[in-house]
């Protein structure tokens, strides 16, 4: 099997989380800048079998889009063009990033560390990743 990739993006910084290949456990990748985000997953998806990758999908608590989205859809286009193959889908992110924080809190990590928003990004991704898994074993 291949595994699953996941992005959190963000403006400055995008998480990002990956499967392992037999696609039970989501484990936290890297943070990287979003400008570089292109190219990391370009390298990745290079070296790894990857089967499809998960982009968090921003919804406000009404359902409708966030800001962030206006980013995220050419993003998402961009990488379409450059990996035809390769399914690419939206899957809900709402309340990862307070999760994430309950997580740090939790693992019992210093407030130093839960201020990390680069820790944070990765560990919302690794949600994001983890919620799909798991509803993809329940069906």
């Amino acid at each position: 099997m291949s595994r699953i990739l996941a992005i959190d993006y963000g403006k400055k910084r995008t998480g990002i989380a990956v499967s392992d290949t037999l696609q039970l456990i989501a484990n936290g990748l890297t943070t990287v800048p979003t400008h570089q985000l292109m190219t990391f997953v370009l390298d990745y998806v290079a070296r790894e079998p990857v089967e499809r990758i998960l982009v968090g999908l921003p919804k406000q608590m009404n359902n409708e889009a966030s800001e962030n989205m206006k980013r995220i859809e050419p993003f998402v286009q961009s990488l379409k063009k450059k990996l035809p193959q390769m399914p690419v889908e939206y899957v809900d992110e709402r309340f990862t990033s307070v999760l994430a924080h309950r997580t740090m809190l939790e693992a019992g990590l210093k407030k130093k560390d839960r201020q990390n928003k680069a820790l944070v990004d990765e560990i919302s991704a690794t949600i994001i990743l983890q919620t799909y898994l798991e509803q993809k074993r329940n069906f």
